[in-house]
C-alpha cells in the first residue's frame, strides 16, 4: 500500500470516523497541534502525513488500524520518536502516536516489567528501580522500549542479560486487520517470533512484558582520552574485550571535546553481584592511557544511564551510518581515527557497542535477529544545526562507513540501517529471512503498516 492509493474521498471518510472516535486528539494539516505532533527528535525529518492520531489505550488503537484499512490511509506508528530516518511518520499516511501511553507496571514477585507501548527506557528503569530491578534497554533514556526491543536493543547489559528482545516475554498487538492478540511462547509464537527482531512491521504493538533482573547497582561511568592517545586506548580495548566476561559491557567511540576537538571515550559497565570484581578490569581500562576524566563508580542503573542524556540534543539534525565488525583490528582502529580527525561538526559522534556473552549463546533461529556471534557495532551519529548543508556531514558518514567495509560483516543493525539500504536490510537477517517475509506475509499482507527497519517489497510480495 502507498500514499498514492489513497483517494481524497478515503481520507475525509477517516477524518469522519477517527474524528468520532478521538475529537480532538485527531490532528490535520492547518490544525494547531499538528506541527508539534509531526515533530521529532531529529529535525532533518521532512515528511507530510495525512492525519495524527493521538491514542490512550488499545482499543482505540484497534479502532484507528480497522479505519485505516477501510480507508486505505497507510500506517505508522510514533512511540519514542527517535528513528533517524523518520519512519514514524508515513507521507500521507495515518500517524498513530502513542506517546499518551506510557504507563509501566510491576510485579517484584514475578520479577516482570510490564510497559504501554509508548514508554520510554526511562519510564521503565524508574519504575523498576524502586525494586532494585533493571530491565535490559539501550543507552539512551528517552528512546521508546518498543522501537528499540522490536529491532534488538543492544546496551550495557547485553553481556550478562543479552538484548532488549532477549528479555521480551509477551506483547499485545493490534494486527492490520484490527484484531488485538497475545504474541508470547504459548500464544501465537510465530507472531513471538516475528517481533523479537523484525520490528513493528506485522503489528501494532501496544503493550510488552519484560523479564526483570535484580541488581541494586552497577559500576559505571566514563573515561575519557584525549584523541592522541585513541589508537593505544582502542587497541587495548580490543584486547581487553577477548578477555571480558559476561557482567562486563563497554562502550568505545568518540564524542565531542570540550575544545572542538574529538575526544575517544570508554564507557564501562560491570554488572555482577560483587562490584569490587569489577574494578581491577575498569583499572586495565584506565591503564590504556592517561585519562582527562575518570567518573567511573557505583550507580543505580537508572542513574548510570543518564550519562548520556545530553548528547544528542532535539532539534538538531542527523544521519547515522552503521556497520557490524568482527573485532577491532588494526584497519578498523585506523578508520576509526582519521574520521575522528576529520569531523565534519564538533557535534557529531562515534558508539561501538559490545555485543557478546548471554547475547551471543541465543540460537540465531530462535529469534528474527540474525547476528549472534560476538562482534562491535559501530554507530556513525553525524550531527549539524538546522540552516547548515547537509553534504560535508553525509560525505563523513559515508566516508567512514566505506572505510569500515572492507573488515564488516554483512548486513548492520537494522534500527540504523539507511531506508535506501535494503539489501543490507535483507543481509542483517541471513537465513532468517525467508521466514520473516511470510510472516510480513501472513500478519499484513496489503502492507498497511511501516516500521523500522522498513521491509522491501519484495520481503512482503505474493
Amino acid at each position: 500500500m502507498s500514499s498514492a492509493a489513497t483517494s481524497d474521498a478515503g481520507i475525509s471518510d477517516a477524518v469522519a470516523h477517527l474524528r468520532a472516535l478521538l475529537g480532538d486528539r485527531l490532528h490535520e494539516p492547518g490544525d494547531p497541534g499538528f506541527a508539534a505532533a509531526t515533530t521529532l527528535w531529529n529535525a532533518a525529518v521532512d515528511r507530510a502525513p495525512a492525519l495524527v492520531a493521538r491514542c490512550l489505550d488499545a482499543e482505540e488503537v484497534a479502532e484507528a488500524v480497522r479505519i485505516a484499512a477501510r480507508c486505505r490511509l497507510p500506517v505508522s506508528v510514533l512511540s519514542g520518536g527517535h528513528d533517524w530516518a523518520g519512519r514514524a511518520l508515513r507521507d500521507g499516511g495515518l500517524v498513530l502516536d502513542l506517546t499518551g501511553m506510557r504507563a509501566v507496571r510491576v510485579d517484584p514477585a514475578a520479577a516482570t516489567v510490564t510497559a504501554a507501548g509508548g514508554a520510554t527506557a526511562a519510564d521503565l528503569v524508574t519504575a523498576a528501580a524502586a525494586h532494585d530491578l533493571v530491565v535490559a534497554t539501550g543507552t539512551v533514556r528517552g528512546v521508546g522500549m518498543a522501537g528499540l526491543t522490536l529491532a534488538g536493543g543492544y546496551g550495557p547489559l547485553c553481556g550478562r542479560f543479552g538484548l532488549a528482545l532477549d528479555n521480551l516475554l509477551g506483547a499485545e498487538v493490534v494486527l492490520a486487520d484490527g484484531r488485538r492478540v497475545s504474541a508470547d511462547p504459548d500464544h501465537d509464537a510465530e507472531l513471538y517470533w516475528a517481533l523479537r527482531g523484525g520490528g513493528g512491521n506485522f503489528g501494532v504493538v501496544t503493550e510488552l512484558r519484560f523479564r526483570a533482573h535484580r541488581l541494586p547497582a552497577v559500576l559505571a561511568g566514563m573515561i575519557i582520552f584525549a584523541l592522541a592517545e585513541a589508537p593505544a586506548v582502542l587497541r587495548g580495548y580490543s584486547a581487553l574485550l577477548a578477555e571480558a566476561p559476561d557482567e562486563l559491557t563497554v562502550m568505545t567511540g568518540f564524542l565531542p571535546g570540550p575544545t572542538g576537538e574529538p575526544v575517544a571515550f570508554l564507557c564501562p559497565f560491570y554488572s555482577g553481584p560483587d562490584l569490587d570484581a569489577g574494578r581491577p578490569w575498569v583499572d586495565r581500562l584506565r591503564a590504556l592511557g592517561t585519562p582527562l576524566v575518570d567518573q567511573v563508580g557505583p550507580l543505580p542503573y537508572a542513574e548510570a544511564l543518564r550519562m548520556f542524556d545530553g548528547g544528542m540534543v532535539d532539534g538538531n539534525h542527523y544521519l547515522l551510518r552503521t556497520r557490524w565488525l568482527p573485532a577491532l583490528g588494526g584497519g578498523a582502529v585506523a578508520a576509526l581515527v582519521d574520521a575522528a580527525q576529520r569531523i565534519s561538526s564538533p557535534f557529531s559522534a562515534v558508539a561501538v557497542h559490545h555485543f557478546h556473552g548471554a547475547a551471543s549463546r541465543v540460537r540465531p533461529a530462535d529469534t528474527a535477529f540474525g547476528l549472534r556471534a560476538d562482534h562491535l557495532l559501530v554507530e556513525v551519529i553525524a550531527v549539524w544545526e538546522p540552516g547548515g548543508a547537509v553534504e560535508p556531514h553525509r560525505d563523513w558518514a559515508d566516508g567512514l562507513s566505506a572505510a569500515l567495509a572492507p573488515y564488516a560483516l554483512p548486513g548492520g543493525y537494522p534500527n540504523l540501517l539507511a531506508p535506501e539500504e535494503p539489501d543490507r536490510v535483507r543481509l542483517a537477517y541471513g537465513a532468517n529471512w525467508e521466514r520473516l517475509s511470510r510472516a510480513k506475509r501472513r500478519y499484513d499482507p496489503d502492507d498497511l503498516i511501516t516500521a523500522v527497519p522498513t521491509l522491501p517489497p519484495s520481503a512482503h510480495a505474493g
